[in-house]
């Protein structure tokens, strides 16, 4: 069977004169942006700017809320009632649809960032108030979620499309949650580890852990990051490893 599998990155996150990533390079390589919403990142211009050219090139655009963390980059967990939590994604979601609309454009995915996105990785009940929230400004959202982990399980129960993502250049734990940035080897920064791994797990429809164990799940796309160093390198090390292997790179269309 011929396989496929999207490529993303999360984008937009630059703010004022402070630039962050090269979302110009990666917008040729990725198939999906998931574009800051202001919070943990990004600002009116930029997510305005970066959703036109997103547009421009045919890729996805996805709304990327987190906790209001600028300092932190969202990185920093938080304890939050989920009514203010709930408003919250409300907010940002309505502003990248908003945005989006303004410059002829149309969000069609949700992915939660950093310490938010790691925190409903492991609560269901969390993941599901987050998703809920989002989806009651914008029903027909695709909702990206952390393969083989809580987040899938609260949109499995949800019923709405989703898509199952990995990440290129994270490590992972047996229990198919991110190892944590803090610990040695969580990041991935070698383009020539990045690549073939991710490819292999591709076509062994499996997350590769950090202990070798396998944990079968659905693959639909793959996280590029976009502010490290070796970030555009990663990214096209990623492309064209899965294209020697005959893998197709294309914009997920999300199933339950």
């Amino acid at each position: 069977m011929s396989l496929s599998v999207d490529l993303n990155a999360d984008m937009g996150e630059s703010f004022g004169p402070w630039d962050m990533g090269n979302d110009k390079a990666l917008l040729d390589i990725v198939t999906s942006a998931n574009i800051a919403c202001g919070f943990h990142a990004g600002d009116p211009d930029v997510m305005a700017d970066t959703m036109r050219i997103a547009a421009q090139n045919g890729v996805g655009i996805g709304a990327h809320p987190g906790f209001a963390d600028l300092q932190g980059f969202g990185r920093y967990r938080m304890d939050i009632p989920h009514k203010s939590l709930a408003n919250s994604v409300r907010y940002q979601v309505a502003a990248s649809v908003g945005m989006a609309r303004s410059v002829g454009a149309q969000v069609r995915h949700l992915k939660l960032h950093g310490a938010l996105a790691n925190m409903c990785s492991e609560d269901q009940e969390l993941a599901r108030v987050c998703y809920d929230a989002a989806l009651s400004v914008a029903p027909d959202l695709i909702v990206m979620v952390l393969a083989g982990t809580a987040q899938e399980r609260a949109v499995r129960a949800l019923g709405v499309p989703f898509a199952g993502e990995i990440f290129a250049d994270r490590a992972y734990n047996d229990d198919a949650t991110l190892v944590d940035r803090k610990l040695p080897g969580a990041v991935i920064h070698d383009p020539e580890i990045a690549g073939p791994r991710i490819a292999e797990m591709v076509q062994q429809g499996a997350i590769i852990t950090e202990s070798g164990k396998h944990i079968e799940t659905r693959i639909d796309t793959i996280c590029l990051h976009g502010d490290g160093p070796t970030a555009v390198a990663i990214a096209q090390s990623v492309r064209r490893a899965l294209v020697n292997k005959t893998i197709r790179v294309e914009m997920f269309k999300g199933s339950t």
